[in-house]
Protein backbone atom coordinates (compact mmCIF):
# COMPACT_ATOMS: atom_id res chain seq x y z
CA UNK A 1 0.00 0.00 0.00
CA UNK A 2 1.32 3.42 -0.97
CA UNK A 3 -0.40 6.43 0.59
CA UNK A 4 0.28 9.89 -0.80
CA UNK A 5 0.73 11.56 2.56
CA UNK A 6 1.81 14.91 1.13
CA UNK A 7 -1.77 15.78 0.22
CA UNK A 8 -2.64 15.77 3.93
CA UNK A 9 0.31 17.98 4.92
CA UNK A 10 -0.06 21.69 5.62
CA UNK A 11 2.82 23.43 3.88
CA UNK A 12 4.68 26.20 5.61
CA UNK A 13 2.94 29.57 5.18
CA UNK A 14 -0.24 27.97 3.81
CA UNK A 15 -3.40 29.82 4.79
CA UNK A 16 -5.69 27.05 6.02
CA UNK A 17 -9.45 27.08 5.47
CA UNK A 18 -10.82 23.89 6.98
CA UNK A 19 -13.87 23.87 4.73
CA UNK A 20 -11.45 23.20 1.87
CA UNK A 21 -9.99 20.14 3.63
CA UNK A 22 -12.06 16.93 3.46
CA UNK A 23 -13.27 15.09 6.55
CA UNK A 24 -13.62 11.93 4.47
CA UNK A 25 -11.76 10.52 1.46
CA UNK A 26 -11.99 7.32 -0.57
CA UNK A 27 -11.09 4.40 1.71
CA UNK A 28 -7.71 2.75 1.36
CA UNK A 29 -9.27 -0.65 2.04
CA UNK A 30 -12.09 -2.61 0.41
CA UNK A 31 -13.20 -4.55 3.50
CA UNK A 32 -12.70 -4.72 7.25
CA UNK A 33 -10.47 -7.74 6.71
CA UNK A 34 -8.24 -5.87 4.26
CA UNK A 35 -8.04 -2.93 6.66
CA UNK A 36 -6.85 -5.24 9.43
CA UNK A 37 -4.24 -6.84 7.15
CA UNK A 38 -2.96 -3.44 6.04
CA UNK A 39 -2.76 -2.13 9.60
CA UNK A 40 -0.96 -5.27 10.81
CA UNK A 41 1.68 -4.79 8.09
CA UNK A 42 2.11 -1.15 9.11
CA UNK A 43 2.34 -2.03 12.80
CA UNK A 44 5.07 -4.60 12.09
CA UNK A 45 7.05 -2.08 10.03
CA UNK A 46 6.60 0.60 12.66
CA UNK A 47 7.75 -1.80 15.40
CA UNK A 48 10.92 -2.67 13.46
CA UNK A 49 11.69 1.00 12.81
CA UNK A 50 11.17 1.90 16.46
CA UNK A 51 13.55 -0.89 17.51
CA UNK A 52 16.16 0.57 15.15
CA UNK A 53 15.48 4.04 16.55
CA UNK A 54 15.94 2.73 20.10
CA UNK A 55 19.21 0.98 19.22
CA UNK A 56 20.53 3.95 17.24
CA UNK A 57 19.76 6.30 20.17
CA UNK A 58 20.23 9.49 18.14
CA UNK A 59 16.72 10.76 17.47
CA UNK A 60 13.47 11.08 19.33
CA UNK A 61 10.08 11.41 17.67
CA UNK A 62 7.28 13.51 19.13
CA UNK A 63 3.80 12.79 17.75
CA UNK A 64 1.08 15.31 18.64
CA UNK A 65 -2.65 14.66 18.35
CA UNK A 66 -5.20 17.47 18.40
CA UNK A 67 -8.86 17.31 17.50
CA UNK A 68 -12.42 18.15 18.38
CA UNK A 69 -14.12 15.78 20.82
CA UNK A 70 -14.93 12.29 19.48
CA UNK A 71 -12.60 12.64 16.49
CA UNK A 72 -10.79 9.39 17.32
CA UNK A 73 -7.50 10.39 18.94
CA UNK A 74 -7.56 7.67 21.60
CA UNK A 75 -8.44 4.94 19.12
CA UNK A 76 -5.74 6.04 16.69
CA UNK A 77 -3.09 5.96 19.41
CA UNK A 78 -4.30 2.58 20.69
CA UNK A 79 -4.36 0.85 17.30
CA UNK A 80 -1.44 2.47 15.48
CA UNK A 81 1.01 2.12 18.38
CA UNK A 82 -0.11 -1.37 19.44
CA UNK A 83 3.02 -3.03 18.08
CA UNK A 84 5.53 -0.71 19.76
CA UNK A 85 7.69 -1.99 22.63
CA UNK A 86 6.40 -0.12 25.71
CA UNK A 87 10.02 0.68 26.64
CA UNK A 88 10.34 2.73 23.49
CA UNK A 89 7.09 4.69 23.62
CA UNK A 90 5.65 7.20 26.08
CA UNK A 91 2.08 8.55 25.97
CA UNK A 92 0.98 11.67 27.84
CA UNK A 93 -2.48 13.21 27.98
CA UNK A 94 -2.83 16.87 28.91
CA UNK A 95 -6.06 18.18 30.37
CA UNK A 96 -6.66 20.98 32.85
CA UNK A 97 -3.36 22.51 34.08
CA UNK A 98 -2.54 22.24 37.78
CA UNK A 99 -1.75 25.17 40.06
CA UNK A 100 1.94 24.38 39.60
CA UNK A 101 1.56 24.37 35.82
CA UNK A 102 -0.12 27.77 35.94
CA UNK A 103 2.84 29.22 37.82
CA UNK A 104 5.10 28.48 34.81
CA UNK A 105 5.13 29.46 31.16
CA UNK A 106 2.66 27.62 28.93
CA UNK A 107 5.31 25.27 27.49
CA UNK A 108 6.64 24.17 30.85
CA UNK A 109 4.38 21.23 31.69
CA UNK A 110 4.74 19.58 28.29
CA UNK A 111 8.50 20.14 28.25
CA UNK A 112 8.71 17.83 31.28
CA UNK A 113 7.36 15.02 29.10
CA UNK A 114 9.44 15.32 25.94
CA UNK A 115 10.74 11.95 24.67
CA UNK A 116 14.31 10.90 25.24
CA UNK A 117 16.56 9.99 22.32
CA UNK A 118 15.63 6.58 20.96
CA UNK A 119 11.97 6.88 21.93
CA UNK A 120 8.63 7.94 20.51
CA UNK A 121 6.64 10.39 22.60
CA UNK A 122 2.93 10.86 22.05
CA UNK A 123 1.00 13.90 23.25
CA UNK A 124 -2.75 13.38 23.39
CA UNK A 125 -3.51 17.09 23.33
CA UNK A 126 -0.50 19.29 24.01
CA UNK A 127 0.83 22.83 24.37
CA UNK A 128 -1.37 23.64 21.39
CA UNK A 129 -4.32 23.75 23.77
CA UNK A 130 -2.94 27.17 24.74
CA UNK A 131 -3.81 28.58 21.31
CA UNK A 132 -6.98 26.53 20.86
CA UNK A 133 -9.19 26.08 23.93
CA UNK A 134 -7.64 29.16 25.56
CA UNK A 135 -8.32 31.20 22.44
CA UNK A 136 -11.95 30.04 22.39
CA UNK A 137 -12.23 30.71 26.12
CA UNK A 138 -9.90 33.69 26.75
CA UNK A 139 -11.16 33.99 30.33
CA UNK A 140 -8.76 31.12 31.09
CA UNK A 141 -5.90 33.60 30.68
CA UNK A 142 -6.85 35.22 33.98
CA UNK A 143 -5.79 32.08 35.84
CA UNK A 144 -2.39 32.06 34.13
CA UNK A 145 -1.14 35.12 36.05
CA UNK A 146 0.43 36.66 32.98
CA UNK A 147 1.99 40.13 33.01
CA UNK A 148 -0.50 42.72 31.79
CA UNK A 149 1.39 43.40 28.58
CA UNK A 150 1.14 39.71 27.61
CA UNK A 151 -2.64 39.53 27.76
CA UNK A 152 -3.31 41.91 24.89
CA UNK A 153 -5.65 40.04 22.55
CA UNK A 154 -4.01 41.49 19.46
CA UNK A 155 -0.56 40.10 20.26
CA UNK A 156 -0.82 37.15 22.65
CA UNK A 157 -1.68 34.56 20.00
CA UNK A 158 1.03 35.85 17.64
CA UNK A 159 3.55 35.65 20.48
CA UNK A 160 2.47 32.15 21.42
CA UNK A 161 2.74 30.94 17.82
CA UNK A 162 6.25 32.38 17.71
CA UNK A 163 7.18 30.66 20.97
CA UNK A 164 5.88 27.33 19.70
CA UNK A 165 7.68 27.58 16.36
CA UNK A 166 10.94 28.62 18.05
CA UNK A 167 10.65 25.77 20.56
CA UNK A 168 10.00 23.19 17.84
CA UNK A 169 12.90 24.53 15.80
CA UNK A 170 15.17 24.15 18.85
CA UNK A 171 14.00 20.58 19.41
CA UNK A 172 14.52 19.71 15.75
CA UNK A 173 18.10 21.00 15.86
CA UNK A 174 18.72 18.76 18.85
CA UNK A 175 17.39 15.54 17.37
CA UNK A 176 13.66 15.58 18.14
CA UNK A 177 11.49 15.18 15.08
CA UNK A 178 7.91 16.44 15.48
CA UNK A 179 4.84 15.47 13.49
CA UNK A 180 1.42 16.88 14.33
CA UNK A 181 -1.98 15.46 13.50
CA UNK A 182 -5.24 17.35 13.42
CA UNK A 183 -8.02 14.79 13.15
CA UNK A 184 -10.55 16.63 11.00
CA UNK A 185 -14.04 15.37 11.85
CA UNK A 186 -17.29 16.85 10.55
CA UNK A 187 -19.92 18.31 12.85
CA UNK A 188 -22.47 15.73 11.66
CA UNK A 189 -20.10 12.85 12.39
CA UNK A 190 -19.33 14.22 15.85
CA UNK A 191 -23.08 14.33 16.52
CA UNK A 192 -23.46 10.71 15.41
CA UNK A 193 -20.62 9.60 17.70
CA UNK A 194 -22.02 11.56 20.64
CA UNK A 195 -25.40 9.85 20.18
CA UNK A 196 -23.66 6.48 19.99
CA UNK A 197 -21.92 7.19 23.29
CA UNK A 198 -25.24 8.07 24.90
CA UNK A 199 -27.15 5.09 23.50
CA UNK A 200 -24.44 2.50 24.16
CA UNK A 201 -24.13 1.82 27.93
CA UNK A 202 -20.53 0.68 27.50
CA UNK A 203 -19.65 4.07 26.06
CA UNK A 204 -21.57 6.27 28.52
CA UNK A 205 -18.38 6.96 30.45
CA UNK A 206 -16.93 8.70 27.38
CA UNK A 207 -19.56 11.42 27.38
CA UNK A 208 -20.21 14.37 29.67
CA UNK A 209 -22.26 17.56 29.65
CA UNK A 210 -19.04 19.48 29.03
CA UNK A 211 -18.74 17.83 25.61
CA UNK A 212 -22.04 19.21 24.41
CA UNK A 213 -21.20 22.64 25.84
CA UNK A 214 -17.96 22.76 23.83
CA UNK A 215 -19.86 21.73 20.70
CA UNK A 216 -21.69 25.06 20.91
CA UNK A 217 -18.35 26.73 20.13
CA UNK A 218 -17.79 24.69 16.96
CA UNK A 219 -17.24 27.68 14.66
CA UNK A 220 -14.89 29.36 17.13
CA UNK A 221 -12.81 26.19 17.38
CA UNK A 222 -12.66 25.83 13.60
CA UNK A 223 -11.28 29.35 13.35
CA UNK A 224 -8.79 28.73 16.17
CA UNK A 225 -7.56 25.59 14.41
CA UNK A 226 -7.25 27.40 11.09
CA UNK A 227 -5.10 30.10 12.68
CA UNK A 228 -3.03 27.53 14.57
CA UNK A 229 -2.36 25.34 11.53
CA UNK A 230 -1.56 28.35 9.36
CA UNK A 231 0.93 29.81 11.81
CA UNK A 232 2.70 26.73 13.22
CA UNK A 233 3.07 24.24 10.37
CA UNK A 234 6.69 24.31 9.23
CA UNK A 235 8.85 22.22 6.93
CA UNK A 236 10.61 20.61 9.89
CA UNK A 237 7.52 20.20 12.12
CA UNK A 238 4.51 19.89 9.82
CA UNK A 239 0.82 19.56 10.57
CA UNK A 240 -1.22 16.85 8.85
CA UNK A 241 -4.98 17.35 8.47
CA UNK A 242 -6.34 13.81 8.67
CA UNK A 243 -9.85 13.11 7.35
CA UNK A 244 -11.37 11.56 10.47
CA UNK A 245 -14.97 10.70 9.61
CA UNK A 246 -13.70 7.20 8.74
CA UNK A 247 -11.68 6.08 11.76
CA UNK A 248 -10.15 3.07 10.01
CA UNK A 249 -8.91 5.13 7.09
CA UNK A 250 -7.53 7.76 9.46
CA UNK A 251 -5.47 5.13 11.30
CA UNK A 252 -3.92 3.87 8.07
CA UNK A 253 -2.93 7.40 7.03
CA UNK A 254 -1.53 8.26 10.47
CA UNK A 255 0.59 5.13 10.68
CA UNK A 256 1.97 5.76 7.19
CA UNK A 257 3.01 9.30 8.15
CA UNK A 258 4.81 8.03 11.27
CA UNK A 259 6.55 5.27 9.31
CA UNK A 260 7.68 7.78 6.70
CA UNK A 261 9.04 10.13 9.39
CA UNK A 262 11.14 7.35 10.92
CA UNK A 263 12.42 6.19 7.52
CA UNK A 264 13.74 9.68 6.82
CA UNK A 265 16.03 9.54 9.85
CA UNK A 266 19.69 8.54 9.52
CA UNK A 267 19.54 5.45 11.73
CA UNK A 268 21.62 2.30 11.96
CA UNK A 269 22.39 -0.32 14.51
CA UNK A 270 25.59 0.37 16.49
CA UNK A 271 28.70 -1.05 14.81
CA UNK A 272 30.71 -3.52 16.88
CA UNK A 273 34.35 -2.37 16.90
CA UNK A 274 37.38 -4.65 17.21
CA UNK A 275 37.73 -4.13 20.97
CA UNK A 276 34.11 -5.12 21.53
CA UNK A 277 34.45 -8.13 19.26
CA UNK A 278 37.47 -9.30 21.25
CA UNK A 279 35.56 -8.84 24.50
CA UNK A 280 32.63 -10.85 23.18
CA UNK A 281 34.95 -13.61 21.96
CA UNK A 282 36.46 -13.88 25.44
CA UNK A 283 33.05 -14.05 27.06
CA UNK A 284 31.98 -16.69 24.55
CA UNK A 285 34.95 -18.87 25.45
CA UNK A 286 34.15 -18.52 29.15
CA UNK A 287 30.59 -19.64 28.52
CA UNK A 288 31.67 -22.62 26.42
CA UNK A 289 34.01 -24.00 29.09
CA UNK A 290 31.58 -23.30 31.92
CA UNK A 291 30.43 -26.40 33.75
CA UNK A 292 26.73 -27.13 33.48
Amino acid sequence: MKIKIKKFQVNEKDKVKLKEWPTKVDPLYSSKEEYEDLLIDQIKELGALQQLQYASDRYSLLVIFQAMDAAGKDGAIKHVMSGINPQGCQVFSFKHPSATDLDHDFLWRTNQCLPERGRIGIFNRSYYEEVLVVRVHPEILKAEQLPDQDTDKKSIWKHRYESIVDSEKHLHRNGTRIIKFFLHVSKDEQKRRFLDRIENPEKNWKFSAADIEERKFWDEYQYAYEECLSNTSTDHSPWYVIPADDKLNARLIISEVIINALKELDMQYPVTDDAKKAELATIREQLLVEND
